[in-house]
């Protein structure tokens, strides 16, 4: 089930052009155009009629309409004041629907805004978008989120998703994986933004599942920061600045001769479980 504008919606390009809408670099923008692309990235999470979605930085309002013609309740929170006014004249086409914050998403309290929970999708702005994910996926657990749908530098989603022994393999993904499960749900183009930037994007979707009891996350943290700090060395040498972790994987049977990116996010776990005691 989908939910129809008031009256047609114009070409996002003939919205931007009307209201002299450029991308602006310094806040990481980049905008994407082609409404099918769009609507593709709104179905990720699954059936959003009447589920609120919270979306940061919807610059002139691609995926945001994507999103309300999905069904979607969108929270939108934009920091670039140039965007409001399209955003406003598409909220008056689905009233009711689009509630549009002005401000950084860094310094909003985004849970206090939402009695449920809300998927969160958003074509991220390239400058913040690690940081952003990074809080997302440090809160409590189960997190105030149902699913993050999240566009990156494909760089960054190859390190969201990799495994053990891949070359992508590091904190962030011991950090993505070792309560939630991450995926690439599809590769994105440069030439379907403009500007075009010049890398690759991808698709990221996260869902959260059940956190593995008895381990801390400060302490997994301490642990995949010294690992992978000094990633090229044994992990009898990386994980001395982690009292105790050399004695903890031994008695785990985590061999101290390996490196960090042959360590699996479950034996991260386990170490981490050890010393969380």
């Amino acid at each position: 089930m989908s939910v129809a504008p008031l009256t047609p919606l114009p070409p996002l390009r003939d919205v931007i052009q009307r209201h002299g809408l450029s991308a602006n670099k310094a806040l990481g923008q980049n905008f994407l155009f082609d409404q099918q692309l769009l609507d593709r990235i709104a179905r990720v999470p699954g059936d959003l009629q009447d589920q609120e979605v919270l979306e940061v930085g919807p610059g002139p309002g691609g995926l945001t309409r994507a999103l309300l013609l999905a069904g979607a309740k969108v929270t939108a929170i934009e920091r670039d004041h140039r965007c409001i006014p399209a955003l406003e004249e598409l909220g008056a086409l689905f009233p009711g629907r689009l509630r549009l914050i002005e401000g950084d998403a860094l310094e909003i309290d985004a849970p206090a805004l939402f009695e449920g929970r809300p998927h969160i999708a958003s074509n991220l702005p390239y400058n913040v978008g690690t940081a952003l994910f990074v809080g997302w996926l440090s809160s409590d657990w189960r997190p105030w989120w149902q699913s993050l749908t999240l566009m990156f530098q494909r760089e960054v989603a190859d390190r969201i998703v990799a495994g053990a022994n891949d070359d992508a393999y590091g904190r962030l993904a011991v950090l993505a994986q070792w309560r939630s499960t991450a995926r690439i749900a599809m590769p994105v183009h440069r030439s379907a933004f403009t500007p075009p930037p010049k890398v690759m994007s991808a698709v990221v979707h996260v869902v959260p599942t059940d956190a593995p009891e008895g381990v801390s996350l400060k302490v997994l943290e301490r642990l995949t920061a010294a690992a992978f700090g000094q990633r090229r060395k044994m992990l009898r040498q990386s994980l001395k600045a982690v009292p105790g972790a050399i004695e903890a994987a031994e008695a785990v049977g985590i061999d101290v001769t390996r490196r960090a990116e042959t360590v699996s996010v479950a034996e991260f776990v386990t170490l981490a479980r050890a010393l969380s005691v």
